[in-house]
């Protein structure tokens, strides 16, 4: 799908567990993450929070990205959300989840982890009534635990935190964001938001572009990089080169390149000066110097009008 000089180029899916014939479907059609969440990894919790329907079966839940596996699907995602019960156990969950992925399927473990916060919604008095509730330096320290522990991992915080603690937090490990979000029900169709129809409320609202400028403004390049899905490096693949600590010499060559495309293509005028630094200072510390020169090319051709160069 293209709009104007843009194309959807990946697309990953965070969906109800499902069986390893509807998996193989997805594997088909080329998609980049499956993700599943365990939401809490307590029995007893689950069992009071889900009971009935299908979301009522703990062991399905489980071992869903394990049929994923089976089926072909080889880049997973899981996570927890903390407040459902004792964050050290749910941190301890993701982290047996994660070795036994590992165990059972030659090395490979979970390509993402994320890790929402329990956060307030209408009609909702759960949260008040919870001491389960994750303080802001908790909620840091789990998030430095869990980057320490699983360090080749891609770790995603969303927009249920405030963008004052997703900068925050940013800074002990995390490496994905989202912007621009919007839960509700048809939402990204309608003017308005419902917060009715929204399972809960987000705390950052801020644009791409925005969270972008800020994230610049902090020091850090965004990334857009597709590259190792379309070129093949998943599962085993992308675990040889990420555990050994080599995949900064494609993934950082790839940002600088997908970060070009949006400063020339998207950002405002406010958002590309405040990056106007970023991509020198990232070149400079690319260690290969052939990588740098082919970079520096590269960024020539898309300066000139190709898009979608990556190495």
């Amino acid at each position: 799908t293209k709009e104007g000089n843009g194309e959807i180029r990946r697309v990953n899916v965070n969906a109800a567990p499902m069986s390893i014939e509807d998996l193989r479907i997805l594997k088909e059609v080329g998609i980049g993450t499956f993700q599943v969440f365990q939401e809490t990894y307590h029995y007893p919790s689950y069992k009071k929070l889900h009971p009935r329907g299908l979301k009522a079966d703990y062991g399905w839940r489980l071992y869903a990205l394990h049929r994923a596996m089976d089926a072909g699907v080889d880049d997973v995602g899981i996570g927890a959300l903390f407040g459902l019960y004792d964050w050290k156990f749910e941190v301890m969950g993701l982290l047996m989840h994660t070795i036994d992925l590992e165990e059972k399927f030659a090395g490979v473990g979970p390509h993402t982890i994320s890790f929402p916060r329990l956060q307030p919604a209408l009609n909702t008095p759960f949260l008040q009534n919870n001491s389960y509730y994750v303080d802001d330096k908790t909620f840091k320290k789990l998030v430095t635990v869990i980057r320490l522990s699983v360090p080749y991992t891609g770790m995603i915080l969303t927009a249920r935190e405030n963008a004052e603690i997703r900068n925050e937090v940013i800074q002990v490990g995390c490496s994905q964001i989202d912007a621009g979000s919007n839960i509700g029900v048809g939402s990204y169709t309608e003017d308005a938001v419902d917060y009715q129809r929204q399972q809960f409320i987000l705390g950052d609202n801020r644009s791409l572009d925005e969270a972008i400028r800020d994230m610049a403004r902090l020091g850090f390049i965004t990334s857009f990089c597709t590259a190792d899905y379309r070129c093949g490096r998943t599962g085993g693949c992308f675990m040889g080169i990420a555990k050994k600590g080599k995949i900064h010499n494609l993934c950082m060559p790839n940002a600088i390149l997908t970060f070009k495309e949006y400063l020339l293509d998207y950002a405002s005028e406010e958002t590309k000066e405040a990056a106007s630094y970023l991509i020198d200072k990232e070149l400079a510390a690319l260690p290969n110097e052939q990588v740098r020169a082919t970079v520096v090319e590269m960024l020539e051709r898309i300066k000139n009008g190709e898009r979608d160069l990556f190495l």
